[in-house]
């Protein structure tokens, strides 16, 4: 626990004296505890969120930096991007499986910030619906997975509507029934399924 304090309070001094571009800490969120903060935040010049301002909320275990902490859009306006879902909930995997105690809050920061600055169109996950009414209320209880458009996947283009998907998230159940429908669709490709890859920590990139 000790050492969890240290921590934060190395990371609190440092977002405070030097924040990420469009980043400010929220003081009146830390006067109770360290553990939570809510970090304002400014849509980036010449992006689709310019002029926009949102808010992240971090939760820390104390486990942190070990643990990663959880990181989710808060408050009354969501920003409508491929990776976050209208509940506040992100697709990213630095948040999860590719988490390193090396990490900070800052950089957290900074891969958020690069993710809405490279969204190329407004649109939410193409599983919103279901996802917000299932998930748990702790997006770090979510088990992440990353696909692809079934046309690069298959190298053709789709031909049912079942493959009008894009780059996006899903979930492991709709996963297994979109690998169904693919072995029915495509049989002769179906062995070359690639759904369950993780996002990378820019979204939209496969790992190599």
């Amino acid at each position: 626990m000790a050492s969890m304090q240290k921590r934060l309070q190395k990371e609190l001094l440092a977002l405070q004296n030097d924040p990420p571009p469009g980043m400010t800490l929220n003081e009146k969120s830390v006067q109770n505890s360290i553990t939570q903060w809510i970090v304002d935040m400014e849509g980036a010049p010449g992006t689709l969120y310019e002029g926009e301002k949102f808010q992240l909320l971090f939760k820390f275990s104390s486990r942190y930096p070990f643990d990663s902490p959880q990181v989710m859009f808060t408050g009354e306006n969501i920003p409508v991007h491929p990776h976050v879902y209208s509940n506040g909930h992100i697709c990213l995997s630095i948040l999860t499986e590719d988490w390193s105690p090396a990490l900070s809050v800052q950089s957290v920061c900074l891969s958020i910030i690069s993710m809405l600055s490279s969204c190329k169109e407004k649109r939410r996950p193409p599983d919103n619906s279901f996802y917000v009414r299932t998930c748990n209320k702790n997006p770090k209880k979510t088990k992440w997975w990353y696909h692809v458009r079934a046309g690069k996947l298959f190298n053709k283009e789709p031909d049912s509507k079942y493959f009008q998907l894009v780059e996006g998230t899903i979930l492991q159940t709709q996963l297994q029934l979109l690998n169904s429908v693919a072995e029915k669709a495509m049989a002769p490709h179906s062995s070359t399924l690639a759904w369950k890859i993780p996002w990378t920590e820019e979204p939209g990139r496969l790992q190599s």
